[in-house]
């Protein structure tokens, strides 16, 4: 139930697909298309609830409910809604995908994804990215990067990172850390990879607090002195989701935004993924970290009914 509190977007109480169906359905027939009825339906329902309209839909018109969501919007609207019609482990691998197969590859978002996820959602992400994307994930991704950037991918999409704290561990972790980094003139880039790849969020906790006594510094600081580009990047975004997962997302979302332009396709994918698991808690984190309410930066920085959909998933004000 807890969990439940932590997000913006939960089930409809007095739901009925069939009659949500023909509400979507009266929205896009005729001339012109009724935006403002696809947007408040589509954000005040669940994933699993938007999957029992989509088969209502079929049901009753015979036809694809997205393909005829996609026919009447365009723009970040479209792909918007697309996100919010697609089951969160589909998407997650649709997004790697992209990632991996477009012009060049976006490591932004591969970090982002398995940075982020439990083991257990990245397994059922190999799944269906192998079911729905016709390939290995793991081979895309070692076609596609290389070094110890790729190392620490790959360990990560094994999604069996160690259960628990091992306490005769801690300050040992530690040390090795500070002894492959701070400690020595170059970096022993192996053992980060080896214990930030493999040891629990809650042991990793501890071992980074041991390290800041040992060093005198945080351990991003020196990941910040030893590595540069991606690996960087990656290995930043490990430990700050071990630390709080939802204080990692309020950072993205501030880096996506207030810029000389939005980055739409991250604001959107952490908008729509983090909806039903800890938006409320990336809130909290964001007016913590940026004295600004979430709610009202979406509001500067996005416009029409894109921006007003962001808004419902969002879920308020702080």
């Amino acid at each position: 139930i807890a969990f439940l509190l932590k997000c913006s977007v939960k089930d409809f109480v007095n739901f009925n697909a069939k009659q949500d169906a023909e509400l979507l359905h009266k929205a896009m027939k005729g001339i012109g298309t009724d935006e403002g009825t696809i947007l408040m339906l589509l954000t005040s329902r669940s994933n699993n609830q938007r999957q029992e309209i989509k088969a209502a839909y079929k049901k009753a018109h015979g036809k694809d409910l997205v393909s005829a969501l996609k026919s009447e919007l365009g723009g970040l609207f479209e792909t918007l809604v697309v996100a919010l019609m697609t089951p969160p482990i589909s998407y997650d691998a649709s997004q790697l995908h992209k990632a991996l197969k477009g012009a060049g590859t976006d490591d932004d978002v591969l970090i982002e994804i398995l940075a982020s996820r439990t083991c257990a959602q990245i397994k059922d992400v190999v799944k269906v990215y192998k079911k729905e994307c016709g390939g290995k994930l793991e081979k895309d991704i070692t076609g596609d990067t290389s070094g110890h950037f790729q190392k620490l991918l790959v360990i990560l999409l094994q999604g069996s990172r160690d259960e628990g704290v091992d306490e005769d561990r801690i300050e040992n972790d530690a040390k090795e850390l500070f002894a492959a980094g701070e400690g020595k003139v170059g970096t022993d880039v192996e053992k980060f990879i080896n214990i930030l790849g493999n040891r629990s969020h809650e042991h990793l906790r501890l071992v980074f607090d041991a390290y800041k006594k040992l060093a005198g510094s945080d351990i991003e600081d020196s990941i910040e002195g030893e590595t540069t580009g991606n690996l960087e990047n990656l290995m930043l975004a490990v430990v700050k989701c071990a630390k709080s997962v939802p204080a990692y997302f309020a950072e993205s979302l501030n880096g996506s935004m207030r810029r000389a332009g939005t980055d739409d396709q991250t604001l959107m994918r952490i908008m729509v993924s983090r909806s039903e698991t800890d938006m409320l808690d990336i809130r909290a984190c964001f007016k913590k970290m940026y004295g600004a309410s979430l709610y009202n930066t979406i509001q500067d920085d996005t416009a029409g009914d894109y921006g007003k959909a962001l808004l419902y998933l969002c879920g308020g004000n702080d």
